[in-house]
């Protein structure tokens, strides 16, 4: 009897013991089958963006909705594995998905802390999260995530599960995996990220708005420095490296700063023709597009676009602060100062600040990003003007002032300018047309306007070798002797007003001889040789350089280059003097791949000499390149001649009021343009020419790239003679002077050298070129 009184007690706790037990494991019966298929998780195939690598593999750019990176398991490193086990789940390969030990640990904190601030989902539970199921805090929801989480952990294994989270989770900044957010933030490749990298990368996952070093640093630092506390508690790192990883500084990149070669111009100008056509598949199936760019070259080019423009602004003077913040008296507030600089952007080295203390002996600024600086000395002359009340108030720094600073080459902090001019640089290879680098303004953030491709100057006197290349046909040599004297033009030979064209130094020399013409840029020889072949010829004879001849109007104001083109255009043109004659076309991508490597398209060039279409004589080219030779040597690219160089020869370019300045220039294996000016065509300067402001962006590339290459010599071809000449262009054997000509034009002995019979000028004309 004593039993009986037992048994429905019994039956009641066993009821409700095993009624939910039951009932929950009937539910599991009748959902599991409903469960999503885990085929997207063993053919796994997320949206791969577009990415842009140099021709060495240097990556230059992305483009897609989402950042990604796929790795395997086995590329993971160590440290990174061992980080992301710290944070999330370090008993990830004990447990069977569910980690009970973790669950019973977060509730005992979250209990007695009174909040639920401690989870206990594991990474195989996040990983069924990610791909199948919403972030909805419900019963239902978390029931199905435990039983995809048993599925998963039944059909896959720990390393695939691991790979999968690794690959997918988000981490900020359209980041999805930890190889695109190493990249995202710290510009390289998962497998190079340090301890406190990979600390600072692991505590990502949590909350990675709330996390992220580009948008919160200090809370970024906080969990990172938990993440190193894990580490360390759990053996993974030495005491050693705890140390060192908590001390180690951690700058997150911003912007397009991920990627260390600077190509934002380039990037664009592939994503535009892989879009042309793959559609909307360029963002997401995974294309991997190889450009002719060269890394060392890309960086050369731009350093050099950047230091020329910093160089030429700093000349016109300082013109006072970008904004104002009213600080309040409170200097200190450093999430004021914070939030005052989060939205002004940043252009590289040119960093904003918020001044903090101004005088005309110190200026104290925080900069964005939290560094403190100083200006002191020499480095406040650029503005002393501005820390004076001698000027306008909005161009004075006073506390609050938002300013930009930079550190020189020293790491002493300069006050600095963001730039109203522009600038633009492309080099390519002469012989196949594949273009090294090509910068297409100051800061693509900034101004998108590509001024290599998209921007059509008027190219002054880089023109002129054209119109020379044009007369040698005609009979001329460089050796023809020409007045450099006054003309006037009457409207009807001009086709637009009344002309009396100047030579850029104002002064007249009389005659001379073509090539010295050239070497002293003399406009009004130009005209005269361009009076002789007639403008028609000439803008016939240009289209053989790629040159589109409706931009050149058939007026003598051809000769001085009062046409328009663009920086790729003078590129082609240059090329064909530096190769032998034969025009190749410019071209930037290689190949494309698919997300396998599979070679979808590649470019194969028409070079010089095999396949490439030859457009001047040979002969031609070799007379331009020696004339031009003598620019660099002698006339107005002098300055190039600190690169030591005996191989280089190039055309300086200045238009009228100097609105554009221009240098292209070549060595036997690289041809460079560079160009500078307003969007809104305004005068650079009176005193600003091409020699001054293009030619030193032109060396700055071609000191870096020519640095191990041997010096070049140019062949003289065959049906050419070499003739000893005086100065004024009589042949003189005795003259250590030599000149070139064609076999046909060679002068006779003490003759002066003319054009010949054939092509002579009119005599109308006779009278004024000699």
């Amino acid at each position: 009897m004593p039993s009986r009184r037992w048994l429905l007690p019994t039956l009641i706790a066993l009821t409700f013991f095993l009624l939910p037990t039951i009932l929950l494991g009937l539910a599991a019966l009748l959902a599991y089958p409903t469960l999503p298929s885990l085929e997207v998780l063993t053919d796994y195939r997320p949206k791969i963006p577009l990415r842009i690598y140099s021709a060495d593999g240097a990556l230059l750019g992305e483009f897609g909705e989402e950042r990604r990176a796929l790795v395997k398991i086995s590329e993971v490193p160590d440290v990174m594995r061992q980080a992301i086990l710290a944070a999330e789940d370090d008993r990830f390969y004990e447990h069977g998905g569910v980690d009970y030990l973790g669950v019973i640990r977060a509730a005992i904190s979250n209990f007695t802390s009174g909040n639920a601030k401690q989870g206990a989902s594991t990474i195989t539970m996040q990983v069924a999260r990610n791909f199948f199921l919403t972030k909805e805090k419900t019963l239902t929801r978390k029931f199905n995530e435990v039983l995809l989480t048993f599925k998963i952990e039944h059909s896959l294994s720990k390393d695939d599960i691991l790979q999968l989270y690794i690959n997918q989770i988000y981490l900020g900044q359209r980041a999805y995996g930890f190889a695109a957010a190493a990249q995202v933030y710290f510009g390289k490749p998962l497998g190079q990220v340090s301890v406190a990298e990979a600390a600072m990368l692991a505590g990502l996952p949590k909350a990675p708005s709330s996390y992220n070093p580009v948008v919160n640093p200090k809370r970024a630092k906080l969990r990172q420095l938990y993440v190193l506390r894990r580490m360390h508690e759990l053996k993974f790192i030495t005491d050693e490296q705890f140390q060192l990883a908590q001390q180690q500084p951690i700058v997150a990149l911003r912007g397009s700063q991920e990627f260390g070669t600077k190509s934002d111009y380039l990037a664009e100008m592939v994503r535009q023709a892989v879009f042309d056509k793959y559609q909307e598949d360029t963002y997401t199936q995974g294309f991997k597009v190889y450009t002719t760019i060269r890394q060392q070259d890309q960086l050369a080019a731009y350093h050099a676009v950047r230091a020329g423009v910093l160089e030429y602004d700093h000349r016109q003077g300082y013109r006072g602060p970008e904004g104002f913040v009213n600080l309040h008296k409170d200097t200190g507030n450093t999430e004021q100062l914070d939030e005052a600089l989060q939205e002004v952007n940043d252009s590289d080295d040119l960093i904003p600040a918020v001044v903090l203390e101004a005088g005309p002996k110190l200026l104290k600024a925080y900069c964005k990003g939290g560094e403190l600086a100083e200006v002191s000395g020499d480095a406040l002359l650029f503005a002393e003007a501005a820390l004076t009340k001698k000027v306008a108030l909005n161009q004075r720094i006073n506390v609050g002032s938002i300013i930009r600073l930079r550190k020189d080459d020293k790491g002493v902090w300069q006050i600095g300018q963001l730039p109203l001019v522009e600038a633009a640089f492309v080099s390519g290879d002469p012989r196949t047309g594949a273009v090294y680098s090509l910068v297409g303004g100051f800061d693509f953030d900034r101004n998108q306007f590509n001024h290599v491709t998209q921007a059509w100057r008027q190219p002054g006197s880089s023109f002129k070798p054209f119109v020379y290349s044009a007369a040698l046909e005609k009979g001329f040599t460089p050796a023809t002797v020409i007045n450099d004297a006054p003309l006037i033009f009457d409207a009807e030979q001009t086709g637009n007003e009344p002309w009396e064209p100047k030579n850029y130094d104002g002064k007249f020399e009389g005659p001379m001889r073509m090539r010295q013409a050239l070497i002293k840029s003399k406009n009004l020889v130009s005209i005269r040789i361009l009076q002789s072949i007639t403008p028609q010829y000439a803008k016939d004879y240009i289209s053989n350089f790629g040159f589109d001849a409706t931009k050149y109007p058939a007026y003598l104001t051809m000769a001085l280059g009062a046409g328009s083109v663009t920086p790729m255009q003078m590129l082609s043109g240059y090329s064909v003097f530096a190769n032998g004659g034969f025009l190749v076309a410019p071209y930037f991508i290689d190949r494309i791949e698919d997300a396998h490597g599979t070679v979808l398209s590649k470019t194969v060039p028409e070079v010089a000499g095999s396949g490439a279409k030859q457009v001047i004589d040979v002969r031609n080219a070799y007379t331009m390149v020696s004339m031009m030779q003598d620019v660099v040597k002698h006339g107005t690219a002098f300055r190039a001649m600190q690169l030591g160089r005996q191989d280089l020869a190039g055309k300086t370019g200045t238009t009228n009021d100097s609105i554009d300045a221009w240098f292209c220039g070549f060595h036997p294996t690289v041809v460079g343009i560079s160009w500078m000016g307003y969007d809104q065509p305004r005068t650079l300067g009176d005193k600003e020419t091409g020699g001054g402001v293009a030619l030193p962006i032109w060396m700055g590339y071609m000191e870096k790239v020519l640095k191990d290459v041997p010096e070049a010599v140019y062949t003289m071809p065959d049906n050419m003679v070499a003739v000893h000449i005086n100065e004024d262009g009589y042949r003189d054997d005795s003259s250590p002077r030599v000149e070139y000509f064609y076999q046909e034009n060679v002068p006779a002995e003490h003759a002066l050298p003319t054009p010949n019979e054939e092509t002579k000028p009119t005599d109308a004309i006779k009278d004024q070129l000699l």
